[in-house]
C-alpha cells in the first residue's frame, strides 16, 4: 500500500491510474493554467510585431520594452505571492490576478483599433495595458504554483517533479493553442502582395482576453470542489484559516522579518539600484528620456537590486542551518536559470524577427506567419512532456534519477547547442539568404528539451525545499530569476545585427548598407533623415566591447553563456545535492 493509500482520500480525489495518481485538483490548476497561457503567449507572439508596425517603434527598443515588460511580469510575483502568503490566500489573488489579466489584453485590443486615428493615445494605452497585465501576472503565476505543491502530502512530495512536469504541460497546451490561434487572425499578410495588414492585430489582443475570461471563470467554478487536500481540507484559502496541518513539523507557521532586516535591505536595493544602473547605461542620474535607456536604466536595475536585496531579506528569517542551506540551493540554481531564459525568451523578439525577415517559411504551400513559429515549442511540449515525466519516474524507482540542480545543467547544455547549430546555419547567409524553416524547427525541438529540464524541475524544487510560511514568496524569488533572464533577453535581443530586409530598404535610399556599417561612406544628412525613417541601423551593435557583425555572431553569444553556465552548474550539482539534505 503507498503513502497515498495511507492517507485515506476520497474515491474521487485520485485519477484512475494507480501508478500515477495524481489529484484531480492538478487537472483544474492545468485548465486554469492553460487558459491564462493561451492569453499570455497569445500575446507575446503579437507584441512586438505590433509595435513594430502599427506602433511605429524601432526594432531595437521593441526588444528592449518586450524584455522589460516579460521582466516585469516576473517580478511582481514577489508583491503578489506576499499578498497572498499574508492576507488573501492564492485563491482569491488567482481570482484577481486573471481578472486583470483579461482587462488589460482588451486594452491591447482597443490600442489596436485606435493607432491610426490618434498615433499617441494608442501608445499610452498600450503602457496603460502592459502595466495591468504586469500586476495580473504577479497576483496569478506564483500562488497558482505554490497551489500545485500543496495539493501533495508530506509523504508525496517525491512526485512534484512529475507533478510540474504534467503541470508545464498544460501551460504549453495553452501556448500552442496561443500561438496559433492569435497569429492566425492577428498576424495577416497579404497572400498576393505580401503586405501585412497592420489594423489585423486587434482580433488577436481580444482571442487572448477571452482565453483568460474562460480560464478564470473555470478556475472560479472548480475551485471548491476539486482544489483541496487529500483530507478534503480546501488549498489556498484565507492565511489566518490555516491550520498546523499546513506546515512541516515545527516549522514556523509565520514569516518574521526584524526591522533591521528591513532597514538593511532596503539599504542593500537603493545601492544595488544605482550600481546596476551605472553599469547598464553609464549615469547615476535620469538625464536620458529615450524609451529603450529609460527601461534599461530604471526597469532592469529595479529588477537585478530586488532579487538580490530580497534574497538577504528572506534568508535573515531562516531558523536554522538545514532550511538556510536549502533556500541557498534555490538562490543558487536560480542565478543559472537567468541565462536559460536569456537565450530562450529570444522567441519573442530576435527570432521573430529572423523568422519575419530572414526566413523561408513555406511549409507544404503554407506560407506560415512569422508571429506562428514559435508555436513549435508549444507543440514539442505538449508531445514530450509525459515522456519525460516518465522518464523521470522509471529513472527514480532505479535509484539512477539525476539530483535536480543536475537536470538543469542539462537544460543549459541543451539551449547552448541549440543555438551553436543555428549559428553555423545562418553563417553563409549573407544580406539576401534566408534560413529554412527546418532549422528554427529544429531549435525549438531542442530548445524545448532543455525547457522540460530546467522550468518544471525547478517549480518542483522550490515546492521541496521551500518554508511554507513564504513559499509564494519564495516562487517569487524563482520567478525574478526569469524576470533577470527577460530584462537579459531584451538587452540581448536588441543587439540584433541588420538582417535581410533592412539591406533593401537601404538600397531604395540608394545607399549600400554594408558600406554605412563599416564606415566606408559617410551619410549626407537628407539620408540620415530616411535612415530614421525607415528605422535602419547606422553601426554595428556591440557586446561586451566586441562588436557584432552577422546573425553567426550574435547566436555564438548564447552558446558561450549558456555553455559555461552549464559547466559550473553541473560542477556545483553534488554540493548542492548535500545542501538539500535529503530532499530528491
Amino acid at each position: 500500500m503507498d503513502n497515498t493509500e495511507a492517507l485515506s482520500p476520497k474515491p474521487d480525489e485520485f485519477v484512475e491510474n494507480k501508478n500515477s495518481r495524481h489529484p484531480k485538483g492538478l487537472w483544474v490548476l492545468f485548465g486554469t493554467e492553460m487558459w491564462e497561457r493561451f492569453n499570455f503567449y497569445g500575446m507575446r507572439a503579437l507584441l512586438t510585431l505590433f509595435m513594430v508596425n502599427s506602433l511605429l517603434i524601432k526594432e531595437a527598443d521593441a526588444a528592449i520594452i518586450y524584455g522589460g515588460f516579460l521582466a516585469l511580469c516576473y517580478l511582481t510575483p514577489l508583491l503578489g505571492g506576499f499578498i497572498a502568503d499574508k492576507y488573501i490566500g492564492n485563491r482569491n489573488a488567482i481570482l484577481i490576478g486573471g481578472s486583470l489579466m483579461a482587462i488589460g489584453q482588451f486594452l491591447l485590443f482597443i490600442s489596436a483599433s485606435t493607432f491610426s486615428a490618434d498615433l499617441g493615445s494608442s501608445k499610452m494605452i498600450m503602457w496603460l495595458a502592459l502595466f495591468v497585465i504586469i500586476f495580473g501576472n504577479g497576483f496569478f503565476k506564483p500562488n497558482i504554483s505554490s497551489m500545485v505543491g500543496s495539493l501533495y502530502p508530506k509523504q508525496e512530495k517525491s512526485k512534484l517533479d512529475s507533478a510540474f512536469t504534467i503541470f508545464y504541460m498544460g501551460i504549453n497546451i495553452g501556448a500552442f493553442l496561443g500561438q496559433f490561434i492569435c497569429p492566425y487572425v492577428g498576424d495577416v499578410k497579404d497572400a498576393t502582395t505580401g503586405v501585412r495588414d497592420i489594423f489585423a492585430f486587434k482580433w488577436g489582443f481580444l482571442a487572448a482576453s477571452l482565453a483568460m475570461v474562460i480560464g478564470t471563470i473555470t478556475f472560479f467554478i472548480l475551485k471548491n470542489k476539486y482544489v483541496v487536500t487529500p483530507e478534503g481540507r480546501p488549498i489556498g484559502g484565507l492565511p489566518k484559516h490555516n491550520t498546523s496541518e499546513d506546515f512541516e513539523e515545527g516549522e514556523t507557521q509565520t514569516a518574521k522579518f526584524s526591522g533591521g532586516a528591513l532597514g538593511f535591505t532596503g539599504l542593500i536595493f537603493v545601492v544595488l539600484f544605482f550600481a546596476f544602473r551605472y553599469l547598464l547605461v553609464g549615469e547615476f542620474g535620469f538625464n536620458s528620456v529615450e524609451m529603450g535607456q529609460l527601461i534599461k536604466g530604471i526597469i532592469y536595475p529595479f529588477i537585478y537590486a530586488a532579487g538580490i536585496s530580497l534574497a538577504f531579506l528572506i534568508m535573515s528569517s531562516a531558523e536554522n542551518k538545514v532550511e538556510r542551506q536549502r533556500i541557498w540551493v534555490i538562490y543558487i540554481v536560480s542565478f543559472f536559470i537567468i541565462f536559460f531564459w536569456a537565450a530562450f525568451e529570444q522567441a519573442g523578439s530576435s527570432l521573430t524577427f529572423i523568422a519575419d525577415n530572414q526566413t523561408d517559411r513555406d511549409i507544404f504551400g503554407w506560407n506560415m506567419p512569422p508571429s506562428m513559429v514559435q508555436i513549435f515549442n508549444g507543440i514539442f511540449v505538449v508531445l514530450l512532456a509525459v515522456p519525460f515525466s516518465l522518464t523521470w519516474d522509471k529513472l527514480r524507482a532505479k535509484g539512477k534519477e539525476p539530483v535536480s540542480p543536475f537536470k538543469q545543467a542539462m537544460g543549459l547544455a541543451l539551449i547552448a547547442l541549440s543555438y551553436f547549430i543555428i549559428a553555423h546555419n545562418v553563417k553563409d547567409l549573407g544580406n539576401s539568404g534566408l534560413l529554412a524553416i527546418k532549422w528554427l524547427m529544429l531549435l525549438y525541438f531542442i530548445q524545448t528539451c532543455g525547457e522540460l529540464c530546467l522550468s518544471p524541475i525547478g517549480l518542483s524544487l522550490v515546492g521541496k525545499l521551500a518554508p511554507k510560511r513564504f513559499a509564494s514568496l519564495l516562487y517569487g524569488v524563482f520567478f525574478i530569476s526569469n524576470a533577470a533572464g527577460y530584462a537579459l533577453a531584451g538587452s540581448l535581443g536588441a543587439l540584433i545585427p541588420a538582417t535581410g530586409d533592412k539591406f533593401k530598404k537601404a538600397e531604395e535610399i540608394g545607399v549600400n548598407l554594408q558600406d554605412v556599417l563599416d564606415k566606408k561612406v559617410t551619410l549626407t544628412a537628407e539620408q540620415t533623415v530616411a535612415f530614421e525613417k525607415a528605422q535602419l541601423p547606422l553601426h554595428n551593435p556591440t557586446f561586451a566591447g566586441f562588436e557584432i557583425h552577422n546573425l553567426f555572431e550574435f547566436f555564438m553569444v548564447f552558446v558561450v553563456l549558456c555553455g559555461i553556465a552549464s559547466v559550473i552548474l553541473a560542477f556545483l550539482s553534488p554540493i548542492l545535492k548535500k545542501m538539500m539534505h535529503g530532499v530528491k
